[in-house]
């Protein structure tokens, strides 16, 4: 499990390799990640949009913006918590992830929230050790 906390945002990720939905005779390699956040402040905040930078084994980089996550874009109140799990394909055997939510207060003020830097290795990768 990963974790960040900004600003009193608590996210941990949890990435699962998926050989069901993976091929390596065709270069296609899949996971899923669990994201829960939490609020551990004291002010009502809102999830607005996303940023990832997807990295593949070969430093291939890809960018992903957009307006919230699966769909949603959460409230989260003191103490609440908002989880859900999404997939990434890759087409090398190992990447990692990085990101960051915009939110903004009840208040209204915008700021962003990191996403815990994650490993997505799958069974066939080779770890190196630096």
């Amino acid at each position: 499990m990963y974790r960040a906390v900004t600003r009193q945002i608590e996210v941990t990720v949890e990435p699962n390799f998926l050989p069901e939905r993976s091929s390596v005779e065709n270069r296609q390699y899949f996971w899923s990640y669990t994201i829960v956040i939490t609020n551990t402040g004291e002010e009502t905040v809102q999830l607005q949009t996303r940023h990832w930078i997807i990295t593949d084994a070969s430093g291939r980089k890809q960018e992903v913006r957009g307006e919230g996550v699966v769909g949603e874009q959460p409230v989260l109140a003191p103490g609440e918590r908002f989880e859900y799990t999404s997939g990434v394909p890759l087409p090398t055997a190992s990447g990692i992830m990085t990101g960051r939510y915009q939110m903004v207060s009840e208040s209204g003020e915008r700021f962003e929230i990191d996403v815990p830097t994650f490993s997505l290795d799958s069974p066939d990768s080779r770890r190196t050790l630096n």
